[in-house]
């Protein structure tokens, strides 16, 4: 759920169809024009029921569309959210330039991949056609929209409704347990921090996961578990905290490569697992921290090899670089060791 965006980052996640049509029209102006006229009619008639307002306006002339105190009310209820998980208005977006959240919601389409409905192209030209059928091939991305919260606050003091100092915010949560995600934070960075700066959020991730607080039940659990569901079927001993993933998006003077490099060292004693005689680790109470870039997640989604966890040495899928591969293959082998040997017998 985007609390601030443009009308064609609204269109390319509600109709991505849009995005194939109108390809009659003679400037790209007038196509984006046309594409996105359905959807900035219907911001018109949110804003005069006090739902939407108007945001600040980009360097490239696109305006901001911003939730209103009761658009987030009315959110919450269309997601079937408690409306205090929805957070504050994200006011003065468009007044420093909007350059963050408009790379969040660039994250978000990115990783979720909306699928153009094929029956709404019917009477495009065939290279149109050609070109959303292959957006329908391509790997599928994570979840639906409504797996997607942002600016999400995650208290290492205080409470969900009143977070205290020392905590967390995360710029994406994504819960999409039906494609092996059940919770995975995102921070974005626009490579105007130094590797220091991410080190310190990183520390206020471990705070949030390590925090623990009594539950309905009077029984203490991880705070993050009274909110959100993820399996307990982890191997014993094996049991790492949320994964966080990195995407860094160059455009400040940061070279990233250098950056990540830093940041890997800083933050060793919060991701590095114990290694096991059978090539594999374990990551009990740690954080997995993955790294990519946005160009290359733009390209090839959360399917595409482009994503390192710290201490590996290779590029994997997102489910790989956030799950225990080599330890599963390892108790697999061990499972078939001991059904052979009970063969035997």
């Amino acid at each position: 759920m985007r609390k601030v965006a443009t009308v064609e980052q609204i269109q390319q996640i509600a109709a991505p169809h849009l995005s194939y049509r109108h390809t009659d029209k003679p400037i790209p102006s007038k196509r984006k024009q046309a594409r996105t006229a359905s959807h900035t009619g219907a911001l018109s008639d949110l804003r005069k029921h006090g739902l939407v307002e108007n945001g600040g306006q980009l360097p490239g002339g696109d305006r901001l569309r911003n939730l209103t105190p009761m658009g987030l009310k009315a959110a919450a209820r269309e997601l079937g959210r408690p409306v205090g998980e929805m957070g504050d208005p994200a006011r003065g977006a468009g007044r420093t330039g909007a350059l963050h959240p408009m790379t969040v919601n660039e994250a978000v389409l990115a990783l979720l991949r909306p699928k153009p409905d094929l029956s709404r192209l019917t009477n495009e030209p065939a290279d149109v056609l050609a070109a959303a059928q292959a957006a329908v091939d391509a790997p599928a991305g994570l979840g639906t929209i409504a797996s997607y919260a942002t600016e999400v606050a995650l208290p290492a003091t205080g409470t969900w409704s009143n977070p205290g100092k020392g905590g967390a915010q995360a710029d994406i949560v994504i819960t999409a347990p039906e494609d092996g995600v059940p919770l995975l934070f995102v921070e974005i960075d626009n490579c105007f921090e130094a590797a220091q700066v991410l080190a310190a959020k990183i520390d206020k991730y471990m705070r949030f996961c390590q925090r623990k607080v009594k539950d309905v039940d009077g029984k203490e659990r991880p705070m993050w578990r009274t909110r959100w569901w993820a399996p307990d079927g982890h191997r014993h001993g094996d049991q790492p905290h949320p994964p966080l993933l990195l995407v860094f998006n160059r455009i400040g003077p940061r070279n990233p490569g250098t950056v990540i490099a830093q940041l890997a060292e800083l933050t060793q004693r919060h991701w590095k697992g114990t290694s096991y005689e059978g090539g594999f680790h374990m990551y009990d109470g740690k954080l997995p921290i993955v790294v990519t870039g946005m160009k290359q997640l733009e390209e090839h989604g959360p399917a595409g090899a482009i994503f390192r966890r710290f201490g590996r040495p290779q590029n994997q899928t997102l489910l790989e670089a956030i799950g225990n591969p080599r330890r599963e293959a390892a108790d697999a082998r061990q499972q078939a060791e001991y059904a052979a040997h009970q063969r035997e017998h």
